[in-house]
This record gives C-alpha cells, structure tokens and sequence, in this order.
C-alpha cells in the first residue's frame, strides 16, 4: 500500500502545482470557471497558496503519513467545495473536473491509511 499511496500522492500533487500555476498566471481556462462561480479575483492567490500547500502536505507524507492523509483529506474538501461552488451558480457542467479530482484526492487518503 506504500507504493500506491507514494503514486498516488505524487499524482495529485502534480496536478495541484499544475491546478495551482494555473490561479497564479491566470490562465484563461481557470480564470474562466472562478468567474462562473463568482470567486473574487482576491482570493486567486489564497486558493492557489491552498493547492500548493496540499501538493507539499501530500509529498511530505511520504516520509510522514499522518501529515500525508491529512492533506489529502484538506484536498478532498476543498474540491468538494468546489463543487458545491459550481452547483450553487447551477453550473452541473462545471462541476465535473471538482467531482473528477474529489474521487482522484480521495485515493491518496485511501492508500495512506491502509499503509499506516
């Protein structure tokens, strides 16, 4: 279960940084879905400081797991507040990538607590 939560994690981080550079350099696409969801441009740099916490939380937890599912389950949460974020402007379509990456946050906390 070590080596499925170390992929894992590594994954999700991955695409945290990614997610999270995104915010920082306002691509279009993201700039896009914050404005659907009505997200002050004040909060970009704060959402993006969470991403990039997560990705460390989840890297770090390689060495110490404890802090490794913690983060995970701050990832999950966070992306099923953006879901509901998504579903409070009526935008279902949207809210796939958030759903996608809930079930894709949720394998690390999964692989993390089995290898404890």
């Amino acid at each position: 279960m070590f080596v499925g939560y170390v992929v894992a994690a590594v994954l999700v981080a991955v695409m945290l940084a990614f997610s999270g550079r995104g915010m920082i350099v306002k691509d279009e696409r993201v700039m896009a879905s914050l404005n659907t969801v009505k997200v002050p441009d004040t909060w970009r740099l704060p959402l993006a400081a969470v991403k990039f916490a997560g990705a460390f939380g989840l890297l770090i937890g390689i060495a110490y797991r404890p802090l490794g599912i913690a983060a995970a389950l701050g990832v999950v949460l966070f992306f099923l507040g953006a879901v509901g974020a998504h579903l409070r402007v009526k935008d279902s379509k949207g809210a796939a990538f958030p759903v996608i990456f809930v079930a894709v946050s949720a394998v690390p906390v999964l692989f993390g607590v089995a290898s404890v």
